[in-house]
């Protein structure tokens, strides 16, 4: 809906409902009809909202300040939901409770020309009044059906004056009715029950309004038409090959925020990465004129935390973890090589039954044992490097095929 669309069914409605709201209150004067009166009060009320929605839009239009960065398109929904409150309120109750004195102390209708004439000339007000807001809202409907257009309408004014105008036009046929009856019967009872169905008709139309805007204060999404143009706009197929997920949130009516993160192929560099997200940002706004405020964060895509539920575009319950980039092969532990094993070192010295290369250093001398022979300042067999120095220890072997001794073996 655009905001000069708005603004016209509002004056519209506005004109109509104080021209009306005089009119009644004169026939109330004259006749003393208690659905007059319900019908007064609701004129009034209804002229109330309908300033309530333009003050609204007015203050809407403020620039954002550091305390607001994203500025004040919402006070058009909280104004719209005052406009609930003082419809249930002003409008509803009182007229149930001047139903309910009617029933309880009726009198008879005097001037019943006033009443009557006034009904009429605010059916044929009232009625080009929901005439101008059907003209508006068709369009931005399209093919959508009533329901759904006040339902998923993103700007609260239409479907505020669409309910308010039908529910004036049905309360006025229901105070016409009353009226009517009352005068054919001679019982007053029958205007406080018509008086009493235009309260319940009101209360039933401001929760409707209530639940509506109560939504919209919450934040909304963008509407499925406007996601789709979104995601299609992101994805160039080059540097941008998709979105891992993306949020939409209404800041407005006309102001929409959109968060995603893309990803991005792994050899891109910063500058064309960042090309890539600009143009993508352009796309968007030619796309959907009303996103004005757009994060986009690059990311390199992982199917296999995609497929684990971390994404939360994927899995909305799944706990919001970074997607996870592609980790490397690790090589076999058979494809590692053998620390141990180390290349001969010059002055190893063989040992009986085979050979063992050692990092530790024997001490100086050289000594000869039975089935082999040892060379001082060679490498013991088996000897092994300390971790805290880098020096070596002697082996048990090294000592014993280096230190003399006679021939009784001690």
């Amino acid at each position: 809906m655009s905001a000069s669309g708005g603004t016209k069914a509002i004056v519209a409605a506005l004109s109509a409902n104080l021209a009306i709201a005089v009119a009644k209150f004169v026939a109330f004067l004259f006749s003393g009809s208690s659905s007059m009166l319900a019908e007064s009060v609701h004129s009034v009320a209804d002229s109330g909202n309908q300033g309530l929605l333009l003050l609204g839009g007015k203050r809407a239009k403020r620039q954002a300040t550091p305390e607001h960065p994203f500025g004040y398109g919402r006070e058009r929904y909280i104004y719209a939901f005052l406009v609930s409150i003082v419809l249930f309120s002003v409008g509803g109750m009182f007229a149930i409770y001047e139903g309910y004195e009617k029933i309880k102390h009726p009198h008879e209708i005097e001037a019943w020309y006033w009443p009557v004439g006034v009904l009429v000339f605010a059916i044929i007000a009232e009625g080009y009044s929901f005439r101008t807001a059907i003209a508006e809202s068709n369009q931005t409907r399209g093919k959508l059906s009533w329901t759904e257009f006040i339902r998923r309408a993103k700007a609260p004014e239409l479907p505020v004056v669409l309910l308010e105008d039908f529910g004036a036009l049905v309360g006025l046929v229901l105070a016409l009715g009353g009226v009517g009856l009352a005068l054919g019967t001679g019982n007053g009872v029958w205007d406080g029950i018509g008086t009493l169905c235009i309260g319940v008709l009101l209360i039933a139309i401001a929760i409707v309004l209530a639940a509506e805007t109560k939504s919209l204060l919450l934040g909304e999404s963008a509407g499925v038409e406007d996601v789709e143009k979104i995601k299609a706009s992101v994805v160039d197929g080059d540097t941008v090959t998709r979105i891992i997920h993306m949020r939409t949130l209404h800041l407005g009516p006309e102001e929409l925020l959109v968060a995603a993160k893309i990803a991005v192929r792994h050899d891109e560099s910063a500058a064309e990465i960042a090309d890539a997200i600009n143009a993508a940002e352009a796309r968007i706004r030619a796309a959907v004129p009303i996103a004005r405020v757009i994060y986009l964060e690059p990311d390199i895509y992982n199917e296999r935390a995609a497929a684990a539920g971390t994404n939360p575009g994927k899995s909305p319950d799944a706990p919001a973890t970074p997607d996870e980039p592609a980790t490397p092969d690790v090589p076999a532990a058979s494809d590692v090589p053998d620390a141990s094993a180390t290349p001969d070192a010059p002055g190893t010295s063989e040992a009986p039954g085979g050979t063992g290369t050692g990092s530790g250093t024997a001490p100086g001398g050289t000594g000869t044992a039975p089935g082999g022979t040892g060379t001082g300042g060679g490498t013991a067999p088996g000897a092994g490097a300390s971790s805290e120095t880098g020096a070596s220890s002697p082996s048990p072997a090294a000592s014993d095929a280096s230190a003399p001794r006679d021939d009784s073996g001690h």
